[in-house]
Order: structure tokens, then C-alpha cells, then sequence
């Protein structure tokens, strides 16, 4: 019995330690440098961002993704990985250390934005035309990089004729269905697991202080938790010892669904998209709604 009230205690402590976004003193906000290159953003950090007590910095996954040209180089190819092989527009691998380095050393720390469902579109092809020139195949489901083989999708799991999400009230098909087309990762297999951890934890050892996990919504709570359950403390360089990283997920939760926001708070901080929405029809005056009501 106390063994098992131990082992509670210490689940408890990983969950609430993921938490602590670990800014330093009287510092409270995160800005979002959507697309910015790491460059970039290492000066930002020592020349603004640092001296006006801002706390810390979310970047776009720095991981390997591919390359759209049609339309030309969107935004939303950054959420479409190769491989984790630390290379993309914002920069490479020496860029991004440099970077995480400089932005530590002047107090704000980097929460990198993980993308961990899926891998890139079904319809991406098969070559170079990644941000590292690193071959895949989409059409097989081979991504040697990492490596990923058609063994490590859930293709075999989604109960619907097309493989896409039709509905979204299905559990099922909205956790093990493939999302607008990306390769849905089977996350419940532990050797995915391992490789996700590995990717993360590569970027804690760096000096990131946590994640923003991008798509929560599609995978089971219960395989992250056991992914965040591996990865390492942060690094002792620039927090305290035992310090956990960070984790905000994001869950769109507008209601109406079966699938809530509530099933991944005691894994980490989750994204409320319920303020965004209402903020919306408040500026727009929708349905009487006014400022001073908030």
C-alpha cells in the first residue's frame, strides 16, 4: 500500500511540475515568433525581448518538414515533418542551439512548438523536396530518416473507408484517423514513443524550457503521457535541478464534441480556444455582446 500511495505521489509531482513554464522572476509572458529564423530571434531575445521582461519564446517546429510548392512555401508546411533531423527554413541545427543558448543567457527562455501526430500528407509524394533534402516516400510510408515504416501508422486502426476523419464525433476516428490527410503516427507502439522522446528530449538537452504539442486532440491522453513521462529534466545550465519541462497542448474544445479539453489537463496546460472564440464575437458585436461584459 505505501508503495502505492509512492508511486501516486510521484505521478502527481511529474504532472504538476509540467506546469511551471519556469520563467524568471517577474516575468510572465510568452510571445509567439511565428516563422521567424533562429537568428532572428536570438537577437530579438538580447535586444528586445530580454531588457522589456518578457519570459519566454514559442518557435515554429524546427523539425524537418516538407517543402510545398504549390501554393508556394505555406506556412502549414512546417506542420508536415520528414524526419526530426533539426534542419527547416528558420535555420539549422547549429542555428537553433545558438539561438537557444543566446536567449538563455538573457533570461527568456524557448518552448518549442512539437509536432508529434503525424508526419507529412499522404499526398506528399516521394523524394527530396524536404527542408534537410532528405529522401521519404509518402506513398509507402517510408521516412528512412528517423526511421518510420508503413508499420508505425494507424491506417490499420481507422474504421473508415477513406482513412480520413469523417466524424467528428467518433472518438475513434478522430484519435487513429488520419487528419486532413497527415500520416497519423501510432503513438501506442513504443518504438514510436522512443523516437518522439528522443526528438523532444535532443531539444531539452539543448536548452529548451518545454513544448506547445501541437494536434492533442488526435492522440489517446494515455500514450502521452507516457511520452512526456520520458523525457528528461531540464537543462541545469540555466534551470534548477529536477525542473520538468513545460507542456501546452493544443485541444480544440469549442464544445459539442465528445472529445474535451478537460481529458488533458492533468497532463500539462491546455490551450483555451473557448476565450479566442468568444473574444471574436465580442469585437464584432455579435448577439448584443460588448467589452464591458468580459
Amino acid at each position: 500500500m505505501k508503495m502505492k500511495l509512492l508511486i501516486l505521489a510521484a505521478l502527481l509531482g511529474l504532472s504538476s511540475a509540467q506546469f511551471d513554464p519556469h520563467m524568471k522572476y517577474g516575468r510572465t509572458s510568452i510571445v509567439h515568433l511565428f516563422e521567424w529564423r533562429w537568428a532572428d530571434i536570438a537577437a530579438e531575445c538580447e535586444r528586445y525581448l530580454a531588457p522589456n521582461g518578457y519570459g519566454g519564446v514559442q518557435i515554429s517546429p524546427p523539425s524537418e518538414s516538407i517543402v510545398v510548392t504549390n501554393p508556394w512555401h505555406p506556412w502549414w508546411q512546417r506542420y508536415q515533418p520528414i524526419s526530426y533531423n533539426l534542419c527547416s527554413r528558420s535555420g539549422n541545427e547549429n542555428e537553433l542551439r545558438d539561438m537557444i543558448t543566446r536567449c538563455n543567457n538573457v533570461g527568456v527562455n524557448i518552448y518549442v512548438d512539437a509536432v508529434i501526430n503525424h508526419m507529412c500528407g499522404s499526398g506528399g509524394g516521394a523524394g527530396t523536396h524536404s527542408s534537410c533534402g532528405t529522401y521519404f516516400n509518402a506513398n509507402t510510408k517510408e521516412f528512412p530518416s528517423v526511421p518510420y515504416s508503413s508499420w508505425d501508422f494507424n491506417d490499420g486502426k481507422c474504421n473508415t473507408g477513406s482513412g480520413e476523419i469523417e466524424n467528428y464525433n467518433d472518438i475513434n476516428q478522430v484519435r487513429n484517423c488520419r487528419l486532413v490527410g497527415l500520416l497519423d503516427l501510432a503513438l501506442e507502439k513504443d518504438y514510436v514513443r522512443g523516437k518522439v522522446a528522443d526528438y523532444m528530449n535532443k531539444l531539452i538537452d539543448m536548452g529548451v524550457a518545454g513544448f506547445r504539442v501541437d494536434a492533442c486532440k488526435h492522440m489517446w491522453p494515455g500514450d502521452l503521457s507516457v511520452v512526456y513521462g520520458r523525457l528528461n529534466n531540464l537543462n541545469t545550465k540555466w534551470f534548477s535541478s529536477g525542473s520538468r519541462p513545460f507542456i501546452f497542448q493544443e485541444v480544440i474544445d469549442l464544445g459539442g464534441e465528445p472529445i474535451t479539453a478537460s481529458e488533458y489537463t492533468g497532463l500539462g496546460r491546455v490551450t483555451e480556444f473557448k476565450y479566442g472564440a468568444k473574444l471574436g464575437t465580442v469585437i464584432r458585436k455579435w448577439n448584443g455582446e460588448k467589452l464591458s461584459y468580459l
